[in-house]
């Protein structure tokens, strides 16, 4: 039997006798990894929204102390997080937090969604402070004119463009985060590469358990990235429009796609045009 077919052989014996334990492992890298990204995406919106606040000399004192020591403190966290690997952040929360403060953490599936969460969100904190100020000044300068203070203004007008600008980054981390959750075994978490160690421990078949947990990743990413792209099309609305006629000033511009748009204003401009030389003989 050549090698090929003795690894169809090995993962065939693989699946039939460990594939329920592959598929737990699994389906927890999966909630893990959706639910520290919605917690993530939460903690970098706050910090992003809090690190773009305006203020100027003219505020009062407390609002300048305040917004500049949340900066300050959001700067430590994002500088920290993103500076220092995950599997030592785990490391530190669940051996060192009990050391210094003798609390013991009896849940792990708190810890691994705090350090994979908080992770996260030090990423999403500079994507989104990226995404909104890539926003043109103009939107807000709109938005203050029709009346709206600086929280409707994030609210209803910055935020839902930056949102769009940053889904593939959001997409992204989520990506790594199903990747990534494989260094919560460290702590204890039995998540899909977990499942990889504990089998080919047993059973002395590293190569044929690597190349289940493969599969079952790259599986579970092109899923994510196919169903991401589809949103962010969703997002992107349509390629053409209708004007809606509800007006007498709609009514005369008639209804047509965008595509025609440009058609059509050329041909009233030289309407116009011909009117007025008719008008000047």
């Amino acid at each position: 039997m050549d090698r090929f077919s003795q690894l169809w052989v090995d993962l065939g014996k693989l699946l039939s006798k460990y594939g329920t334990t592959y598929l737990n492992g699994l389906l927890n890298t999966l909630i893990l990894a959706v639910v520290a990204t919605v917690i993530g995406c939460i903690i970098g919106f706050a910090c992003g929204v809090i690190t773009t606040i305006p203020h100027s000399k003219k505020d009062n004192a407390f609002k300048r102390f305040i917004l500049c020591a949340l900066r300050v403190i959001i700067r430590i966290y994002v500088e920290v997080f993103r500076g220092t690997p995950m599997i030592l952040q785990a490391v530190f929360i669940y051996y060192g937090l009990p050391y210094f403060t003798g609390i013991s953490f009896s849940n792990i599936w708190t810890v691994s969604i705090i350090v994979v969460s908080i992770n996260t969100g030090a990423y999403m904190a500079e994507s989104v402070r990226g995404g909104i100020i890539s926003i043109d000044v103009g939107q807000t300068e709109g938005a203050m004119a029709l009346g709206m203070n600086h929280f409707q203004t994030m609210l209803y007008v910055i935020i839902p463009q930056a949102l769009r600008n940053i889904m593939p980054q959001i997409g992204n981390n989520y990506i790594i985060n199903v990747k990534d959750t494989s260094v919560m075994f460290i702590i204890g978490f039995a998540e899909f590469f977990s499942i990889h160690k504990m089998v080919s421990g047993a059973v002395y078949q590293y190569f044929p358990s690597a190349m289940i947990e493969m599969i079952g990743y790259l599986t579970m990413t092109l899923i994510a990235s196919f169903l991401l792209r589809y949103l962010e099309k969703k997002m992107d609305g349509k390629s053409s429009y209708e004007l809606v006629a509800k007006d007498s000033l709609t009514m005369t511009g008639g209804t047509y796609r965008i595509s025609e748009k440009k058609n059509s204003f050329n041909e009233r401009n030289l309407e116009f045009e011909q009117a007025e030389i008719r008008g000047k003989r």
